[in-house]
């Protein structure tokens, strides 16, 4: 995203998905890129790169290849630039890295490619508490917002 190698462990994304129509709510903003509807439920998409600071507004390339990473729990979205690979990591190649030593413990490790370090994520340490309570406000304003409306 916004030119830097990043990883997740598998175990905290449940889907990788192409990049759908957003449903961006006027009350939005910040990295908040809109709101996919996963099966009548409206789920919160960040803009990973704008979150983590490295882009400060829209993407420039198109959507064609960006995809959407869905946690775990199925509760949010993080929209990056690329998905490229899944890889198994050998341990020797993975250097955890201290909670202090990066914004809400966000960064977990880092992976040895060759001359490079990846930065791994770890996705349930990039939003902080109150940031999770927004989300959640914005996504149950939404339900509602859904919910009024009639079936199609």
């Amino acid at each position: 995203m916004a030119g830097v190698a990043c990883a997740l462990a598998r175990a905290s994304v449940s889907e990788v998905l192409p990049l759908p129509d957003l449903h961006a709510p006027p009350a939005g903003g910040g990295p908040l890129a809109g709101f996919l509807n996963l099966g009548g439920r409206p789920v919160p998409v960040l803009d990973l790169a704008r979150l983590l600071g490295l882009r400060a507004g829209a993407p420039e390339a198109d959507g064609l290849y960006r995809h959407i990473l869905l946690d775990a729990p199925g509760d949010t979205g993080f929209l990056v630039d690329r998905v490229q690979d899944l890889v198994t990591v050998a341990a020797a190649a993975i250097r955890p890295v201290p909670a202090e030593r990066t914004l809400n413990g966000c960064v977990v490790a880092e992976i040895a490619r060759g001359d490079a370090l990846v930065h791994v994520l770890g996705l349930g340490s990039l939003l902080s508490a109150e940031e999770r309570d927004r989300l959640s406000a914005l996504s149950d304003a939404a339900a509602r917002r859904l919910a009024a409306l009639p079936a199609a």
